[in-house]
């Protein structure tokens, strides 16, 4: 079970403000700034920025996104280069969270212990899509806040550390929403389709590229009803609602990155949490 103090914490934490060093910086930083958490940077128009003293892309009008990942907590330094040549930084601490242990049990044991061949399989499907997250596109839909991709009851967080039929995994690194098989899937905001196709541990899986390396993705769906190369906008139907792959029963999974980083998507939403089924 999810203790009630993490479920409101988690929807304490999604306000997203935006943080200036002083009334003169030119730099603002958009986002919770916990570890998992999307940063969205505004920097003036024509100004480089780098994370960590490497590069990352800024669009003409100045937007660049970065993140946090679930366990870090060393400082990281965020900062700019404006086109007149001056320089400003910005040295940020991740608030650190505190992660429940959630234990599910009734996986099909296929899923939790693979075979040989399927751990083969799981690897290949795996390099794939850490392959198509280095992909660095100039959209900026990813500066936008995200809606929820579906109703539903929250029945997994972000970080919790997961006990699958008796097993210690790693942390389940995104957010559950448990409705009935076909609730449709909403694209949470613009995006091109990156991905859609079946794994064996995502199931019926979707990947969102929103720009500048944050995607979102799906899993466990019952329909996938995109294709790679598609432009959707924010509220299209991109599938449905299932439990394919390694699933009790039917919900989604939704998940956010920056480029390989995990992140946390319900730290980006304009509500802290879904709709009730």
């Amino acid at each position: 079970m999810i203790s009630r103090r993490l479920l409101l914490a988690s929807g304490l934490a999604t306000l997203a403000i935006p943080a200036r060093a002083d009334s003169s910086s030119r730099l603002i930083l958009t986002g919770t700034m916990e570890q998992g958490s999307l940063i969205v940077g505004h920097a003036p128009p024509g100004a480089t920025a780098t994370f960590d003293g490497d590069a990352v892309s800024v669009s003409p009008d100045g937007l660049f996104a970065c993140g946090f990942s679930w366990d870090r907590t060393k400082p990281a330094d965020i900062a700019i280069r404006c086109a007149d040549g001056t320089r400003e930084t910005r040295t940020v601490t991740p608030i650190v969270r505190q992660y429940d242990v959630q234990r599910v049990n009734g996986l099909p044991q296929s899923t939790v212990t693979p075979s040989p061949e399927i751990i083969d399989r799981i690897k290949a499907e795996h390099a794939r899509l850490a392959a198509a997250r280095k992909t660095d596109s100039a959209h900026t839909w990813f500066a936008e806040p995200f809606d929820w991709p579906a109703p539903g009851i929250m029945s997994g967080v972000f970080g919790s550390y997961r006990i699958d039929n008796g097993v210690p995994m790693s942390p389940h690194m995104g957010v559950d929403m448990a409705n009935a098989e076909g609730t449709p899937i909403h694209a949470p905001t613009g995006a091109i389709v990156l991905m859609s196709e079946e794994f064996f541990l995502e199931g019926g899986f979707t990947l969102l590229d929103h720009g500048h390396g944050v995607f979102t993705y799906y899993m466990h769906q019952s329909a996938r009803l995109v294709k790679p190369g598609d432009q959707v906008g924010r509220g299209d139907v991109i599938g449905k609602i299932g439990k394919t792959g390694r699933a009790t029963g039917p919900h989604l999974h939704w998940g956010m990155n920056w480029f390989n980083v995990r992140l946390d998507p319900s730290r980006s939403t304009k509500t802290p949490v879904p709709q009730k089924a």
